[in-house]
């Protein structure tokens, strides 16, 4: 499902397989132990790439597997903003190398990090709720707002289900730079990373940071009563 490796004082996630990636608590499990593991063998001055093979980066949650049961489809949000919980919290910057198309909560994903590089000759960001007609989560929206520029945008985003490509996203303040072909969009990933770990901040001072930053988004993550509109 996933692998991990470590170049330096970078580590790499990697979403494993040709699939679409789609986030059901197998999957979200696997990630969290993989953040585990770099939580242990966190040094001064590391930084995370999260990436994935093939076509998507993700397609969001596996509505396949939810099927109609209102119990299966709130593990998976449990689960899943468990995971983004653990993204804000994790002591060292963090990268998402986007290699092809991530929708609705593949998307959010992707946006959970710290800096999106994304690869421009394939794969857009979409927020596919409003065409299939599914409620989309109070917290994706805070989420959305914390990382795209302009309530324009925002509408377009959430309200239109408008697919950004790599340049649109970067006009929007949500991608830090794109790329040509996946193993390009990975290797300056990397190089960010490298730059990044080169300032040997302390993760916990920077994890601090991230958390005031984002506060509000810690907030509608941990409160129930507004997860859904």
């Amino acid at each position: 499902m996933c692998t991990l490796e470590k170049q330096g004082n970078v580590f790499i996630l990697t979403l494993t397989g040709d699939g679409e990636h789609r986030l059901n608590p197998s999957l979200i499990d696997a990630i969290r132990a993989a953040l585990n593991r770099v939580r242990a063998e966190v040094a001064v001055g590391s930084a995370l790439i999260t990436t994935a093979q093939g076509k998507f980066f993700s397609n969001g949650y596996d509505l396949a597997w939810a099927g109609s049961d209102p119990a299966r489809s709130q593990l998976m949000d449990s689960k899943f903003k468990s995971l983004v919980f653990d993204l804000f919290n994790l002591p060292m910057p963090t990268i998402a190398a986007i290699t092809g198309h991530a929708s609705a909560a593949g998307f959010i994903l992707g946006m959970s990090h710290d800096y999106v590089l994304m690869r421009k000759d394939r794969g857009f960001l979409y927020m596919s709720e409003i065409d299939i007609g599914l409620k989309i989560p109070a917290w994706f929206v805070t989420l959305v707002k914390n990382k795209v520029k302009s309530p324009v945008a925002w509408r377009d985003v959430v309200m239109r289900g408008t697919k950004l490509t790599a340049d649109v996203a970067i006009e929007h303040g949500i991608v830090h730079s794109a790329h040509v072909g996946a193993a390009e969009t990975v290797k300056e990933a990397v190089k960010l990373g490298e730059e990044l770990t080169a300032r040997k901040w302390d993760g916990n001072v920077y994890a601090h940071s991230r958390r005031l930053v984002f506060s509000n988004v810690l907030v509608a993550l941990t409160n129930e009563s507004v997860s859904r509109l």
